[in-house]
């Protein structure tokens, strides 16, 4: 029998089966050392805010907050239940808590964020790079927030309806091109500032986001082999990042006046 063919886009979809290996990575990290062996000075005390993925809240993170709290990071929630809200919105509460945070240790604060959560982190950098000392991207889909897979992309536009009808603390179909997102949109033309060091961390066993997506001309570019879902629970993501915070240069710049 001959064979079906398979339109070209279709070969090129993210792998969304690969999503299932999470529970594996999690089992993984736990024995790994660098997960294990943790120096509790590592840290130094730097300010971390951690931000959530789309349709993800605090919780999808809290083993990596953990983690870095116990290298002696001070790491810290964003407080999103749901990271469903107006991306413009998102923004301003974001950086709202970096601001405190920012005055609290009086030193800029380094953002750690997943999928959506590193897209609002790479507009805030920009728009504040007097509060933000470095951005950390995993699995970000910063040249195209919707080069996604898509069962993801349903949800999206499913979500997108829902705002639009009324519905509160979502993100409305107007975001993509009505006034209230326009500076948001704007940050992603907008040269990202020297004084931040920024890093994508990107997988191509990514079964959510189009991997290609996350290479940022203005990043530096990390290659981890992980799951979308699992990059806040894989070991060499884990490494990676244990990697980068350790040898950031930007550790000891001032707090902006």
């Amino acid at each position: 029998m001959a064979a079906i063919p398979v339109p070209s886009q279709l070969l090129a979809l993210p792998p969304i089966w690969r999503e299932g290996r999470t529970a594996l990575e999690l089992a993984e990290l736990v024995r790994h050392p660098v997960f294990r062996e943790v120096d509790p000075d590592a840290g130094d005390g730097r300010p971390i805010l951690l931000v959530p993925g789309f349709l993800a809240g605090d919780g999808s993170l809290g083993v990596m907050t953990g983690w870095l709290r116990r290298a002696g990071y001070r790491a810290h929630r964003t407080g999103i239940r749901l990271n469903v809200d107006c991306s413009a919105r998102a923004v301003r509460v974001m950086e709202r808590r970096v601001e405190i945070l920012a005055e609290r240790y009086g030193r800029r604060v380094t953002i750690i964020g997943q999928s959506r959560g590193g897209t609002l982190g790479r507009a805030l950098a920009v728009a504040r790079p007097d509060l933000v000392e470095a951005l950390v991207a995993l699995g970000s889909p910063q040249l195209d927030p919707l080069a996604v897979h898509p069962l993801v992309k349903l949800q999206v536009g499913m979500l997108g309806v829902l705002g639009s009808l009324g519905a509160p603390g979502l993100f409305r179909n107007s975001c993509l091109w009505g006034d209230c997102c326009s500076a948001y949109r704007a940050s992603f033309e907008t040269p990202f500032p020297d004084e931040v060091r920024y890093v994508s961390v990107y997988s191509r066993n990514d079964g959510i986001v189009d991997w290609r997506s996350c290479l940022d001309p203005a990043a530096e570019l990390v290659e981890v082999e992980a799951s979308h879902i699992g990059m806040a629970m894989n070991a060499a993501v884990y490494r990676a990042v244990a990697d980068l915070l350790a040898s950031g240069d930007t550790a000891e710049l001032p707090l902006a006046a």
